[in-house]
């Protein structure tokens, strides 16, 4: 039981930084002054996107909000280069956070499957 609890604990931090990353992304069009327009508007969509999915995670395990939250933090990662905003502050905001959103990801969907939560108590 020991092992268990320790990588759900794991799995509940991986969450909580993925909260506090993409509540820093929403935020990060007016603290490091964008561009209006496409560049902000992928920050704050993807913020939210990963801030649900993070609240979604702590609520209620489920492995699917891990892939959504992998995919988007791999969205925010290569999304400089698909919408064009290269060489920019905002370019370095979104793989900054992209990669670590992703690699959270990656790390709970390496932890969990071996050790599932328990969503009922009992012995």
């Amino acid at each position: 039981m020991q092992n268990w609890e320790g990588n759900w604990t794991n799995a509940k931090f991986c969450d909580v930084a993925n909260l506090i990353l993409g509540a820093v992304l929403f935020v990060s069009p007016w603290i490091f002054s964008f561009d209006a327009g496409t560049v902000s508007q992928n920050a704050v969509i993807t913020g939210i996107a990963i801030a649900i999915l993070a609240v979604a995670a702590l609520a209620a395990f489920a492995v699917w909000e891990e892939w959504l939250n992998l995919v988007v933090g791999l969205w925010a990662l290569v999304s400089p280069w698909v919408l064009g905003f290269q060489g920019t502050t905002a370019m370095t905001v979104h793989v900054i956070i992209g990669a670590a959103v992703a690699i959270l990801a990656a790390i709970e969907l390496w932890i969990i499957p071996s050790n599932p939560p328990r969503l009922t108590t009992g012995s």
